[in-house]
Order: structure tokens, then sequence, then C-alpha cells
């Protein structure tokens, strides 16, 4: 989860000042939705939303780069919905969007013999959903790991968007040949921290 190369272009200074993320985040949020609450919540939520952002995420292709704050008005829409009686649905959202479009479009970024070769590889898993930063890892033990967010700032960044990374980490490194995968977000630069940090450990 280090940095990243391959095809994409290098992102302008403009551009990569603003964080933004890929189409899939919310494809993925919305098939999440669909298979777990079914389509009428679906429907439910978006109706929720300004018609500007249901005609943007109506026209939302995979591999197109989006403000963040449209999924993060999407993941706020749906915890308003949803949130209060099943508040743990933002980190199966991040862990199923890994789950599902991630083995089938990095799946070789994903399995890998342990969870170290998936955390040290020169592939960025986070860089190949969202712009503008990275997750590093800053400590790295036998079975463990701490990572950290960096140069992802983002005033309309909140929890959701940090809870979803916690769930897809741990999908992440389930798939990676991780036991009894364990995240936990041990600091959150929206609690006032000074930056965004996971603890990570497997068996």
């Amino acid at each position: 989860m280090l940095k990243t190369r391959g095809s994409r272009s290098t992102p302008t200074r403009e551009a990569a000042a603003v964080p933004a993320a890929r189409g899939s985040t919310i494809m993925a949020t919305l098939e999440f939705l669909s298979a777990e609450k079914g389509q009428p919540l679906v429907q439910r939520v978006l109706s929720s939303m300004s018609k500007e952002d249901r005609n943007r995420i109506a026209t939302v292709v995979a591999t197109e780069e989006l403000p963040l704050d449209l999924p993060s008005r999407l993941w706020r829409a749906v915890d308003a919905e949803i949130g209060q009686e099943d508040p743990g649905w933002v980190e199966r959202a991040g862990a199923f969007a890994i789950e599902l479009r991630g083995v089938q479009s990095y799946g070789g970024i994903l399995k890998k013999t342990t969870p170290v070769e998936f955390l040290t590889q020169n592939v960025s898993l986070f860089k190949l959903y969202y712009h503008g930063g990275d997750i590093k890892v800053v400590e790295q033990q036998k079975n463990q790991a701490t990572l950290r967010l960096v140069g992802f700032e983002s005033g309309d960044r909140d929890q959701l968007f940090c809870r979803r990374q916690t769930g897809g980490l741990e999908q992440a490194l389930s798939i990676s040949g991780g036991k009894s995968a364990r995240v936990r977000h041990v600091r959150c630069a929206v609690e006032g921290d000074a930056f965004c940090e996971w603890d990570v450990r497997w068996e």
C-alpha cells in the first residue's frame, strides 16, 4: 500500500490538492444497499438527495474521478436512513466493495501469500479508489502493522469515510491470506488527531 505505478496519468497540481474518489465507490455502495437491504431502500436513499446529485449518480462510471463530497453525501444519506438501526453498515459496505469490485478489478493486488506481501507491495490499493493521498505503512511487526492516511485533507471527510476504510482494510487483509484479520481505527483526524491511523493484525 505504498506508491502506486501503472498507466494512470499523473494528476495535476490542482487535482491533487482536492481529494477525489473513483466512481466505483458510489457504484459499490449502491450495490451493497441493494444486496443487503433491497432496491426500495436504494430508492429512498436517492430520493432524499438533491436532484443534481441523483442525476450525477445515475451517470457515474466506475473509473471516473469525482470530488469526494459526492460519495460523502451518498454515505451520509444512507446513514440517515439506516444508521441508527444498523450502525455497522458502513464497515460492511467497505468490505463488500473490496470483496466484490476489488477482487474483480484488482485480484492480483489483493490475492497474496501473506498480508505483509499485500501491505508492502509497490501498488497502492487506496490510490486505485481515491486520489489526493495514500494509506502507508508506518510501522510493521510480525502479524501486525500501523497504517496512516497521508495527504488526504478534506473538509467534507467524516467518520463514515474512515469507517469504510476500516471495513475495506479488514476484508483486504483476509483476502491476502490473513486469518482472523482485525482492524481498529486508533487515531482520527476528524476527531482532532493529527492524522488517521489504523492498527491492523492477523494470524
